[in-house]
């Protein structure tokens, strides 16, 4: 049971795949003594025809012997293939699933710390690399040296231990050069790792900015950086393998002298008479075959080596810790309460100190204040993206800390400033607001967004397919489809940031109208910078320098003579009649 946790963690292994990696190895070792085995029956062989004592009934046991060691062969080949491969390409679906999941119920909070890029390169090259690695380098490198173990102490004991010492020495000290350059091998790949990530973001930000690139006549000098990112990956490959070739090559060339001091003991053991020629020439046989698939075993520890950066990168994935809770609301309305939180990012900044404020349900509380205030940030927490660091939040009494998020969003409509689509129909991406939604309900959801009136211009109308990430849409147009995911939903709860901001007077006013019938009853956080979206709100919660500054109706707030919000609104007024001169 210990060895299997240890697998789980060195390798990126689920406790199955464990289990399935030591049979692999078992199976490895069986199947390269039973290919040892034909060795065994030569010698026998050429010993009787040597002492004279071959008859017809020998004759037929060496045939037998033979049919029935290569049935033995193939029997182990086909073992160790499934034990080896099979289970290998079954783990690494299952890998890639766990993975998955992780990824899924990990707080946020891991995702603003981790690029992208990384992540993307977990689940893809990290996964093959480990792949690989449990298909063909572990069980073939066990199997290996636990076959060799074996056989050297059965000859130990039945032949000259002189001449076994003479053919095995080379073999732990050729292992000891390939581990001695593990702390080497690991810095090298650490470091081809990040010059990749390095490149391939600047291959990502080169394809998503080369409109504003070209726009300003940058794309030839972005260019250049680029090509000098590409080339230090080029570098950074060389010396890697170098530096692994220097190693490895200087191990195998060590096996080599095996071959010689097989020869000059065992030549000296015979010219004493302390062997006979069959003895001489088994080991010499032996060690023919011995040391071509230690050459490769070298490669493989190698290997090994390099990949336990790839297995640390997946491992620390899948270690690490996600948000728990409860599956059961407890909650008595929808009220939400923020009570002296605090919050930060990072330990060295703060984004809110201490806020207290509660956002009723049948009200509309909107959330306004200077740039990096804490608006989203608040928004966010409400919903339990993040876990804050001091203070309490509650919906209805409930201690949104405690319950399972996924459970607890069941509760919440939320419409991004930055909206994501899919590949999709425009009526699949407005479905992903109620997976078992109807197509009557996704339509009716869609035209109290106002969406019919882009997409019925739309080649195939809701069947349209938009794009990655909705690119044959307007910003206004991705707006409204994915306040229709909100509607679709129909949650007690709603969180609206920015969600009218890319949108028109006209269609600002048609959405606002249909947000006044989807609220009824509900709970309502609204982020916004125009003061006309925040007219109607019934409370305004102002936040300045990560705690709330200001609290109060419109009304109340206006007429504060030195208010933030009264400030606000009046700068907003005066640009609203500001024209060019």
């Amino acid at each position: 049971m210990i060895m299997v946790e240890k697998l789980q963690h060195k390798y990126a292994l689920s406790k199955e795949g464990a289990r399935s990696l030591i049979k692999a190895c078992a199976a490895c070792t069986v199947s390269y003594i039973v290919l040892m085995m034909p060795a065994g029956i030569l010698y026998q062989l050429i010993k009787d025809l040597l002492s004279g004592e071959m008859s017809r009934s020998h004759i037929i046991i060496y045939i037998a012997g033979t049919i029935l060691i290569l049935a033995c062969i193939a029997i182990s080949q086909k073992i160790q293939y499934n034990a080896t491969f099979y289970s290998t390409y079954v783990e690494s679906g299952i890998r890639r699933k766990n993975l998955a999941e992780r990824l899924r119920k990990l707080p946020l909070s891991y995702f603003a710390k981790k690029n992208l890029t990384d992540l993307t390169t977990n689940i893809l090259a990290d996964c093959s690399q480990i792949e690989t690695a449990s298909s063909h380098w572990i069980p073939e490198l066990i199997g290996a040296v636990l076959s060799v173990i074996i056989m050297g102490i059965s000859m130990f004991f039945f032949f000259d231990p002189r001449l076994v010492l003479a053919s095995f020495w080379v073999i732990p000290m050729a292992f000891l050069i390939i581990y001695s350059s593990s702390g080497l091998q690991k810095k090298a790949v650490r470091k081809n790792v990040e010059v990749r990530l390095e490149m391939q973001d600047g291959i990502q930000e080169c394809i998503e900015s080369m409109r504003d690139l070209r726009a300003n006549h940058a794309d030839e000098k972005y260019l250049k950086g680029l090509n000098l990112k590409i080339d230090k990956v080029e570098k950074q490959a060389l010396v890697t393998e170098v530096s692994m070739a220097v190693y490895v090559s200087s191990a195998q060339m060590l096996l080599k002298i095996g071959i010689g001091t097989t020869a000059l003991v065992g030549g000296i053991l015979f010219a004493k008479g302390e062997i006979d020629i069959l003895t001489f020439f088994l080991f010499l046989m032996v060690v023919s075959r011995l040391y071509d698939p230690m050459s490769i075993s070298l490669q493989n520890f190698a290997a090994i080596i390099a990949t336990e950066i790839q297995c640390e990168r997946l491992d620390e994935v899948l270690s690490h810790p996600i948000q728990t809770g409860e599956e059961k609301l407890s909650n008595n309305g929808y009220d939400i309460c923020f009570d002296h939180v605090r919050f930060s990012y990072s330990e060295d900044t703060n984004v809110l100190s201490d806020v207290s404020f509660t956002a009723k349900q049948g009200e509309v509380t909107a959330l306004i204040g200077p740039s990096g205030g804490g608006k989203t940030t608040v928004s966010r927490l409400a919903s339990r993206f993040w876990d804050i660091d001091a203070g309490k939040i509650t919906v209805g009494g409930m201690d949104i800390s405690k319950i399972d998020p996924e459970i607890l969003l069941s509760m919440y409509s939320i419409v991004f400033q930055e909206v994501t689509l899919f590949n999709n129909s425009v009526l699949e991406n407005i479905r992903i607001g109620k997976k078992d939604a109807t197509d009557e309900e996704v339509l009716a959801a869609a035209k109290l967004a106002n969406c019919d009136s882009f997409v019925q211009d739309l080649p195939e109308g809701y069947a349209t397919m938009i794009g990655e990430n909705g690119s044959e849409l307007s910003g206004g147009e991705r707006q409204r489809i994915s306040i229709a995911r909100a509607f679709l939903k129909d949650a007690p709860i709603i969180l609206l940031d920015e969600a009218t901001a890319s949108l028109d007077v006209e269609n600002e006013t048609v959405i606002q109208e249909a947000l006044s019938k989807l609220i009824k009853d509900k709970t309502v956080l609204i982020i916004a910078h125009r003061m006309r979206t925040v007219e109607g709100a019934d409370k305004i919660v102002v936040l300045k320098d990560g705690t709330v500054a200001e609290c109060g109706s419109p009304d109340e707030l206006n007429n504060k003579p030195e208010g933030i919000f009264k400030h606000m609104r009046d700068i907003q007024l005066e640009t609203a009649n500001w024209k060019m001169a």
